[in-house]
């Protein structure tokens, strides 16, 4: 690629005075207090953003490439910076100006009788969530267990995943705008026809589909994507399921794959093992570890009776009528007898009962809420569509103090990274997979959180948290290596990532004919190289 990045300080200065005139001299940000806190991530970085450009639309979006390519600088989008885990507001290469999303929240176009939101990449979970509640709506948001600050449109174009029937975010959207490097605007789908009815509600439009070049990429930044919103069923259960057995995760893996591929399962199931539910409700017992790490053995079996945690640990949810739900709850009764040690469910008035009537309620189910609750509740509200920060807590595992009232990973020195492989949805993948990653990460000090989540009928999208403390000496060194040894790892047996952090976007081929056709159409959509240089795409 014939990339010109120029970096003197009159090129800078002249570009600063340009952005200055397009966004106001209050939305070009170069306080020292303010690029520090953008140039820290959950890990160790060593890039340097000289300045923060916050436009307000489409048109300065616009203004702001055609200035970055005018004069050479690199420019990195962000949507809301909550990136945490895979490199929060910290772009890929040294020099880049941070384009920064968040001034553009309009909620652009709602339709209750489609069920769907047209909204901005500054438009949180929060803000859709509290929108749909003003509006007295039927209608449910899929959220991830991020922040509720979290950019709807950030995780949509990283691929990324909920809770519901609508879990993987990237199938339902439609109708992208999206600004190329040279300052265009296409629109994806229908939505390039001027007055066409079926945008919003049709994915493919006519002709070749673009909607997939612009997640995971650096080719345009999208500033309006639709998103399509699931009724709210007439009935709703959740179930949790508790294995005790090492070796019961391919069987429980085997029921579940085959009840999501007949569709008496349609949401999202979410399993994870103790270390990483254990990691959900207190801190690493430093105390009763003598200092030592990595948390295993005695101490570890002493926590899951403790907290009641199995090695693995499931949750779901069932949508549809009563009848439905009732049918389906018999045949997942039925099919994991013998494979699981608790299975149990819960609904609105169950859940109410609960809270009320703790101690009771355990006597008359055996299943002790009292504790178990605290964790149940948040991930209770993310299958029915309510964000909730109860999962940041989980960042501060191995801190020695505990987490403030406002979590924030990157400013509270939390270490965090995430490996995300993908595996066919069996049994004998799961295994491996987790037998793997397990073992490669308690070699290295840490412990293996893992979940793994059935997104889709097939595959199996297993997310590995590697969680320390930065602030301990050498820590940062250690993750990263642990971090590139999994990678590399489970690659060489199959098992690639769905999703990269910004330190190991150069890990991914750029020899094979892929790489060769999306480096050709990068050449024609951003001749100069100035957008997001080295995000995914060379």
């Amino acid at each position: 690629m014939d990339t010109v990045v120029h970096r003197t300080e009159s090129y800078l200065s002249a570009a600063v005075a340009a952005w200055s005139e397009c966004l106001g001299a209050e939305h070009v940000v170069t306080r020292d207090s303010e690029l520090k806190n953008a140039e820290t991530a959950t890990f160790a970085t060593t890039q340097r953003i000289p300045l923060i450009l916050r436009p307000g639309d489409r048109s300065q979006v616009q203004e702001c490439l055609m200035v970055a390519g005018r004069f050479g600088v690199p420019i990195y989008p962000i949507s809301g910076g909550k990136n945490w885990g895979y490199g929060s507001r910290v772009p890929v290469t040294d020099g880049s100006v941070l384009l920064d999303l968040g001034r553009m929240n309009r909620i652009v176009d709602f339709s209750e009788e489609l069920a769907y939101v047209t909204v901005q990449p500054g438009v949180t979970q929060r803000q859709l969530f509290e929108f749909l509640k003003s509006k007295g709506s039927r209608l449910w948001m899929d959220p991830t267990g991020a922040s509720p600050e979290a950019s709807l449109i950030g995780n949509t174009v990283e691929r990324g995943f909920g809770h519901t029937p609508y879990g993987d975010h990237f199938s339902h959207v439609c109708g992208m705008e999206v600004v190329l490097p040279n300052g265009e605007c296409v629109q994806t789908g229908f939505a390039r026809f001027a007055g066409a009815l079926a945008a919003p509600v049709s994915r493919w439009g006519l002709g070749p589909s673009l909607d997939g070049l612009f997640t995971q990429s650096n080719l345009g930044v999208v500033t309006q994507v639709t998103v399509w919103l699931m009724p709210a069923p007439e009935y709703f259960q959740t179930y949790y399921f508790r294995c005790d057995d090492d070796a019961g995760l391919g069987p429980v893996v085997e029921v579940l794959r085959s009840l999501r591929l007949r569709g008496i399962i349609r949401s999202t199931v979410h399993v994870g093992n103790d270390y990483k539910v254990i990691a959900g409700m207190c801190q690493y017992p430093f105390e009763a570890a003598g200092g030592k790490v990595p948390l295993r053995g005695p101490l570890l079996e002493k926590m899951r009776k403790e907290f009641q945690v199995g090695r693995w640990n499931g949750s779901g949810a069932f949508y549809g009528t009563r009848a439905q739900v009732a049918e389906a709850r018999r045949i997942l009764r039925r099919e994991l007898s013998g494979k699981v040690q608790k299975l149990q469910f819960l609904d609105d008035r169950m859940l109410r009962f609960a809270r009320r009537f703790a101690r009771p309620y355990s006597w008359l189910t055996g299943w002790d809420l009292s504790r178990a609750l605290e964790l149940i509740g948040p991930v209770y509200g993310l299958m029915q569509g309510v964000p909730t920060r109860h999962a940041l807590g989980s960042t501060h595992w191995r801190k020695r103090t505990p987490p403030p009232e406002d979590v924030d990973p990157d400013k509270d020195g939390c270490g965090l990274l995430w490996c995300s492989p993908v595996a066919p949805a069996t049994g004998r993948h799961a295994s491996e997979l987790v037998r793997l990653s397990e073992q490669l990460v308690l070699e290295h000090g840490f412990e293996p959180m893992i979940s793994l989540s059935m997104v889709s009928e097939r595959a199996l999208t297993c997310v590995i948290s590697l969680n320390y403390d930065r602030a301990v000496s050498g820590e940062d060194g250690r993750a990263a290596q642990c971090h590139e040894v999994l990678l590399h790892r489970l690659a060489e047996n199959g098992y690639h990532p769905y999703r990269l952090n910004t330190a190991s976007m150069g890990c991914i081929p750029d020899q094979d004919a892929t790489a060769r056709f999306l480096t050709g159409i990068r050449k024609v959509a951003d001749p100069h190289g100035i957008l997001a240089p080295g995000r995914y795409v060379a």
